[in-house]
């Protein structure tokens, strides 16, 4: 078979010396110039590298002709087997596995492609399954603009030395997606970062990869870790997402068919570059250009599916990197259930005219379901209708403006995930919230108190809710509460034969922590105050200035860090508390501590939209912060 296909070759060969074929393998944009790929005073083709030139798009169109009727003849199979489907699904699988082998496309040559490894599931899709795919994600009538956003956008590290540690965007659109991997990529950076360590060191070992460089993450600079440790996060977050999607069971990883089964880095040039060349010229513009490119592989060993996406992690750097992801993630979950999940499948996940991510393809990536609504669990509408939202805790979580605004109300299980980390939704854009502590968000020790103390009280009012009660039940609460009053507060309280709630309150406020009152002796008086971080990966101009490069062009376009000083007060303090009072006694407990000396220094109210999505998940919350308002959009 081999040999009469190179006779054919041969033969075609000599018979295209005279008429050369057009291009079969890339597809250029249908407006480009026709100048395209003209060099003015290139010396005419020499015949040696004419005919070395037709045998290589010779060699492609053969090979895209095996595997378009492989793919055919898999669509065949199943759709003509019944009982035995899945017998014929292995033997199309073993000879789809043969002609990937024979084809020009997969032996190794150029550096780039390389031997087929064996997959624990693999293969091409069927057009019948990128079609719907293709409707899934973009529906039936989709600008080529949308398109072109969600094919030239990779997942790739900012370049930027200040925001190294984040996602960088270029295109509008797919960052819903890249927001919900930074979410995840920061929880590793930040709070997983000695596993990374160990990992790091393990791989180096045993020789795994060229990228594991340092692999320390300065204590006071998080946002500039080293190069292997962002990667091994990159690689961690995506597995996570990817087996969360498929329910911990599985994890579909669509990668692209064009470049073969491995990717083998050339000592010339870099594989970025190399990617970067195959990819040059392709262009999505219908389920069709979609089927062409796709492979598929499944696993179940997340061990397995871990090392597999630290191999091919270049083809996520490329700029189709964003849009296979969702693909894996959309696969891993199953077309079926992602439609099961949705309020209405009938619309695309891929909005109009913009072409955002839904807030379907945001919750799949934080919690593994492509349900349409942020509060928890279901609404029940009647006659057997219901909304679905949110049905377990989360990893990191998800605030938005839009609750602010009255139009929706995030659930517990978004808003307090496990990690202090949220994505923000806005209402064109999608960025990350985070914090490097934890305790950020523990309860308010004293608003606990609080409640404890009036779930006693309340439990003694025999006055049908009038707020007071009886000596003798007050001196019951007394008693459950562990509360020491002096004499003659007490007696105070009890002149009048009945304790009134708010008086009792007030004599609460100013007895000490110590005899089971409110009183801090920080001053603070259940206050919170801490430190948050906003990042924006779209790459904006500094606005500052302060990053102008050395010839004094425009400034340099960057994502952007923040970070935001917040104070919460407890929700019994006057609304003045926070903008009045002096926090200088914040630092007593510890005058050596750097950051407490910074607290002691009241910054002004600041205000932006991210504050008022601050504010709720922390109602009442004041932030600050140095340079340029936080942008959320």
């Amino acid at each position: 078979m081999a040999d009469r296909e190179d006779e054919d070759l041969e033969m075609a060969i000599r018979m295209s010396m005279h008429h050369a074929p057009p291009d079969p393998k890339r597809s250029k944009p249908r407006h480009s110039s026709v100048a395209v790929g003209v060099v003015s005073g290139t010396p005419e083709e020499s015949v040696e590298a004419k005919s070395r030139r037709i045998k290589r798009e010779l060699m492609a169109a053969a090979a895209e002709k095996r595997m378009a009727a492989v793919a055919t003849s898999r669509s065949n199979l199943l759709s003509a087997g019944k009982g035995g489907s899945e017998i014929g699904r292995r033997e199309e699988e073993e000879r789809m596995t043969s002609a990937m082998r024979n084809s020009p496309s997969a032996s190794k040559g150029g550096g780039v492609v390389g031997r087929r490894k064996e997959k624990e599931g693999e293969g091409l899709m069927s057009v019948e399954e990128a079609n719907k795919l293709f409707v899934i994600v973009f529906g039936s009538e989709v600008s080529k603009e949308i398109l072109a956003q969600w094919s030239n956008q990779g997942i790739r590290f900012s370049s930027d030395p200040d925001t190294s540690m984040g996602l960088v965007q270029h295109e509008g659109g797919p960052c819903g997606v890249l927001a919900a991997i930074q979410a995840f990529v920061l929880k590793h950076i930040i709070f997983f970062h000695d596993e990374l360590k160990d990992v790091l060191a393990m791989a180096r070992n045993q020789g795994m990869g060229t990228t594991v460089k340092s692999q320390s993450l300065p204590s006071n600079n998080f946002s500039s870790p080293a190069e292997g440790v962002k990667v091994s996060a990159l690689v961690r977050s995506m597995g996570e997402i990817l087996f969360m999607c498929g329910s911990n069971e599985r994890a579909v990883i669509a990668t692209l068919s064009i470049l073969g089964s491995d990717i083998q880095k050339s000592d010339e040039i870099p594989m970025d570059e190399v990617i970067a060349e195959t990819l040059s010229g392709l262009s999505i513009e219908s389920a069709l250009d979609l089927q062409k490119i796709l492979r598929v592989e499944t696993y179940t060993s997340q061990a397995t599916a871990l090392k597999r996406l630290q191999a091919i992690i270049p083809i996520f750097h490329s700029r189709m990197g964003a849009l296979l992801f969702l693909i894996s993630a959309l696969l891993s979950r199953g077309l079926d259930l992602v439609q099961t999940d949705r309020d209405d499948p009938s619309l695309p996940l891929v909005t109009a005219p913009f072409g955002h991510a839904s807030q379907e393809i945001v919750n799949l990536l934080l919690c593994g379901q492509a349900v349409p609504n942020v509060f928890d669990g279901k609404m029940d509408l009647g006659e057997e209708m219901f909304l679905k939202g949110i049905s377990q805790h989360v990893e990191v979580g998800f605030l938005t403006l839009l609750e602010s605004l009255n139009f929706c109300k995030v659930g517990q299980y978004l808003k307090c995930p496990k990690w202090p980390i949220w994505v923000v939704g806005s209402e064109s854009h999608y960025t990350v919230l985070f914090a490097l502590d934890t305790s950020v968000q523990n309860e308010n020790e004293l608003e606990e108190r609080e409640s404890q103390i009036r779930k006693a009280f309340d439990a003694q009012d025999q006055s049908g809710g009038g707020g007071f009660i009886s000596v003798e039940g007050f001196y019951q609460v007394l008693r459950e509460t562990n509360i020491k009053l002096p004499q003659e507060k007490l007696e105070h309280l009890c002149s009048t034969g009945f304790i009134v709630w708010s008086e009792f309150w007030q004599v609460i406020l100013d007895l000490d922590k110590s005899s089971g009152g409110l009183k801090d002796s920080s001053g603070l008086m259940g206050k919170k105050v801490f430190d948050l971080y906003h990042f924006n990966g779209i790459a904006k101009s500094d606005l500052t200035g302060s990053h102008v490069n050395v010839r004094g062009e425009a400034p340099l376009q960057r994502p952007r860090l923040t970070k935001l000083s917040v104070s919460v007060p407890p929700r019994w303090t006057p609304e003045k508390f926070m903008a009045d009072a002096a926090v200088s006694s914040a630092s007593s407990a510890n005058d050596s501590s750097s950051k407490d000396t910074e607290v002691s220094k009241p910054e002004p109210s600041q205000h932006a939209p991210l504050v008022d999505c601050i504010r709720t998940r922390w109602p009442r919350a004041v932030c600050s912060w140095s340079g340029d308002p936080p942008s959320i959009v």
